[in-house]
């Protein structure tokens, strides 16, 4: 038997209801009217303990094309945090709806399925992708979707996202849930994991080749965990940053070549004015920096690809420490949004600094593969009930998360759980 081979859902009895408690199942493919949800509205944006509050709303109605899916796990990721603040855009500004329901990640169940969808039934086990588009421009067909006019992201440029019972998802968004993994496991990887997946293989000719050195910033986040997965799979050397010094073992347990601290260092931050002092004394830091990688991948062998999603912080030294003709890909700037170089090592030394964004459906499902072949490790560190979901939110913008991807429960009654029966008879108990 193929690995994670799918079954059908066994028959089970449940009554007819136009609302369900968080954890009660309804009757396969009965869609209630009515959901709990954790919403963003605008007059209480804020800080995620603000922002995100319980209400029961309307259940998403789904178009010819598009699923409803029952969430049964949800992932942690920042743009949660971004639609709580309303920073840097308001997404009421984006999807002009009453009420935000955030979350870009998910493990369920497809519920219904609209008369156009033909890959996918009531019952299959899925994880969503988070791109949409709408299809009909030539990005989406034969080009690049992620180019399309009509992209956006599921969850945060859109108003229906995982934090509730049941999310209304574009078909091609599932993909196949690998089943040696729990509920809350298949919830917390897809979005950072297409995201470095697209950062690492997706723009040539700079893509990612055995032999390669990366510098990895944020090396024990989400982000960061999977490429120097992705990195050590495709035989290159991955060199991993971190902050605090008990998450080396973790970041080198991956399998990264090498970590640097970046608090033994003083780089950091928008670059001083150049030619003066200030500058003098920042390039002298960020050289001992640079001397640092040099430690893990030979003297004088700069890196060919620096994996960047802080901004601000860390980009003037990202610029600095990549080689001749490599590339600077970056995905986010978690530090701040103004991000300064010294150009005069970018034209002379005809470096590439890319801009990178999720992933289309072809690379988050290879992405997909390795998991569901068992080559990565989701690397979950954290798992919250579904009342503290604004709580992980919390954590994270706080910086007090754990290293790893943190997931949340939503229909999933309790942790451990991998099929749909499990769960369904925890709930009962």
């Amino acid at each position: 038997m193929a690995l994670d081979a799918p079954t059908p859902i066994a028959p089970y009895d449940a009554p007819v209801k136009d609302l369900y408690a968080v954890g009660e199942m309804p009757p396969l493919g009965h869609v209630p009217a009515r959901m709990h949800a954790w919403a963003i509205r605008r007059e209480r944006q804020g800080e995620p303990d603000q922002a995100m509050q319980l209400e029961v709303v309307d259940t998403p109605a789904i178009d010819s094309n598009e699923v409803l899916v029952l969430v049964m796990a949800a992932g942690v990721n920042y743009n949660g945090i971004w639609a709580g603040l309303g920073k840097p855009i308001s997404m009421f500004d984006v999807h002009k709806q009453p009420y935000h329901i955030a979350g870009s990640d998910a493990s369920g169940i497809v519920w219904a399925v609209g008369d156009k969808v033909k890959r996918w039934k009531v019952g299959d086990e899925v994880v969503i992708h988070c791109n949409q588009d709408d299809g009909d421009d030539e990005h989406c067909n034969g080009g690049d979707p992620m180019f399309s006019p009509t992209q956006r992201i599921w969850g945060y440029e859109t108003p229906d996202g995982s934090f509730a019972q049941f999310t209304r998802v574009q078909a091609q968004q599932l993909m196949p849930r690998p089943r040696h993994l729990t509920w809350e496991e298949s919830a917390c990887y897809t979005l950072t994991l297409a995201t470095a997946y697209r950062m690492l293989f997706g723009h040539e000719p700079h893509e990612l080749k055995p032999g390669m050195n990366v510098l990895v910033w944020g090396a024990s986040g989400g982000l960061g965990s999977y490429a120097i997965q992705l990195i050590n799979a495709a035989g290159g050397n991955a060199i991993g940053v971190i902050s605090e010094e008990d998450k080396r073992d973790f970041v080198m347990g991956l399998g990264a070549k090498g970590v640097i601290n970046r608090k033994e260092f003083r780089c950091w931050g928008q670059l001083p004015t150049v030619n003066t002092p200030e500058y003098k004394e920042w390039f002298n830091e960020a050289r001992k920096f640079g001397a640092a990688i040099w430690d893990i991948t030979g003297k004088g062998n700069n890196v060919d690809i620096v994996f960047e999603h802080p901004g601000e912080a860390t980009f003037p030294v990202s610029t600095l420490v990549c080689k001749k003709g490599g590339m600077v890909v970056i995905c986010a700037g978690t530090t701040g949004f103004n991000c300064t170089f010294d150009v005069r090592y970018l034209w002379m030394h005809q470096k590439r600094i890319q801009g990178s964004h999720f992933a289309h459906l072809k690379q988050a499902s290879a992405a997909n593969k390795l998991m569901l072949e068992r080559r990565l490790d989701p690397c979950m560190s954290e798992v919250f009930p579904w009342a503290e979901i604004p709580a992980a939110h919390m954590m994270m913008l706080r910086n007090q998360h754990k290293p790893g991807n943190m997931a949340v429960l939503v229909q999933s009654p309790r942790t451990g759980l991998r099929t749909f029966e499990d769960a369904l008879e925890a709930g009962r108990r």
